[in-house]
């Protein structure tokens, strides 16, 4: 499947979930790294007014969960997210986040993800680590 193909599909994938909820749009699939973006929307904010580190951590583990799917074989497996930790480093109340995920470690059954979230001048708003493992379908 082609990159601009695998874009197609995650749109189909994210409709009536939390991704549509939240407005997690995939922009960009590379040979080693998956970008979605989010805006930043009173939907999105806790009650001072700035992005909620939980909408950081769901889009975040969306675009870890994304990459997964392109680059492992989900057609044998299931990948699951098992454990996510988030730095939020800066404050953002408008505009854009964008998430990219790379591979820290690309095991037969767990995945490390470096997952860096920026807003549109590529200030850093939050460092994530999302861990994730792959688990064999039944066979029907």
């Amino acid at each position: 499947m082609t990159k601009e193909e695998m874009l197609e599909v995650s749109k189909k994938m994210c409709q009536n979930t939390l991704m549509e909820t939240l407005e997690i749009e995939f922009t960009e699939v590379g040979d080693d790294y998956v970008v979605a973006k989010m805006p930043v929307t009173p939907r999105v904010h806790q009650p001072d007014g700035v992005l909620h580190g939980g909408a950081t951590a769901a889009l975040a583990e969306t675009v870890g969960s994304m990459a997964s799917f392109v680059f492992l074989d989900t057609e044998h497996f299931y990948v699951r997210g098992i454990e996510i930790t988030a730095n939020h480093l800066k404050s953002i109340s408008e505009g854009f986040v964008y998430a990219k995920a790379r591979y820290l470690h690309k095991g037969r059954t767990t995945q490390l993800w470096d997952i860096r979230i920026t807003d549109a001048d590529e200030n850093l708003i939050s460092v994530v680590k999302l861990t994730t493992i792959t688990l064999p379908k039944k066979k029907q």
